[in-house]
């Protein structure tokens, strides 16, 4: 037998281990040294898991999660419907139009300045090598009012088709409110992540984009019940002036309304991408 010292000095027993077989038992008491920290290192792992019940956030900690991810996914609202860039493009070309057609009284000049203008932002998109969908949309609708109203030689059908458009998009988005498809969600989905999620898992966002889509149908339509009898009546002028004064703070409104909305919706519940 031999002795060694426990903590205060105290005297301890300790076995005589046969010297061929020291090695052995190193061996075997190192092992199980190291499975131990091993096990207690995978075990705080599993207790750091978010699903873990003895890490459970709190109820605050939940709400500013949920909070964040509403406010983020609120805030795609203007990067749908492609920013102030976007906005400027579809309006700055009716502006151009009525100047030019006040300073010329003629139809022609005016709807190529248009046109003009229209053709350029896309150009300078394609330069700088952003997206040209908002421009190019803007392009098509002043191509086909500087059509009609050069065919026509009147003035205010340059105005005509993105009247109609204003109309048709009110209907869209009123049947797609109705069919539970609402618009807004079907733009943003993508955007935020979520794609259709917000269908099938997501009631209280369903509702959210419903709604939003509605207060769209409401905004946007006060555009063509304003100016569809200036059309009718034939006051170029006034149509023209307040087709560009509506062009913006109708769609800032609309966008608004929708953030509002979205900040109190549920957080959007991300799409799971299956991998091939």
């Amino acid at each position: 037998m031999s002795v060694t010292n426990l903590p205060g000095g105290d005297p301890a027993a300790r076995t005589a281990v046969p010297a061929e077989f020291e090695g052995y038992v190193e061996h075997t008491l190192t092992e199980s040294v190291v499975e131990s920290a091993d096990e207690t290192f995978a075990a705080y792992e599993a207790s750091r898991q978010p699903g873990n019940p003895a890490v459970q956030e709190t109820a605050e900690e939940s709400a500013a999660r949920e909070a964040a991810a509403s406010k983020e996914a609120a805030e795609t609202v203007l990067q749908a419907f492609g920013g102030v860039r976007g906005m400027i493009d579809m309006t700055l070309p009716g502006l151009v139009f009525i100047v030019t057609f006040n300073l010329t009284h003629q139809v022609a000049p005016a709807a190529w300045a248009a046109l003009g203008l229209s053709a350029l932002f896309v150009v300078v998109r394609l330069f700088k090598r952003e997206t040209i969908q908002h421009a190019f949309s803007g392009v098509f609708g002043v191509a086909i009012g500087a059509w009609i109203s050069m065919k026509t030689g009147k003035a205010q059908d340059f105005y005509l088709p993105g009247l109609l458009y204003n109309v048709g998009y009110c209907v869209a988005l009123a049947v797609s409110a109705l069919a539970r498809w609402p618009l807004i969600g079907v733009m943003l989905g993508p955007i935020t992540g979520e794609m259709f999620t917000w269908r099938t898992q997501n009631p209280g966002r369903l509702a959210a984009y419903t709604k939003a889509t509605w207060a769209w149908v409401v905004i946007m339509g006060i555009k063509p019940v304003i100016l569809f009898p200036l059309y009718f009546t034939g006051n170029v002028n006034l149509l023209g002036w307040l087709k560009v004064a509506l062009g913006i703070p109708p769609m800032l409104l609309a966008m608004y309304v929708t953030w509002q909305i979205l900040l109190k919706a549920p957080p959007p519940i991300k799409a799971q991408v299956e991998e091939e």
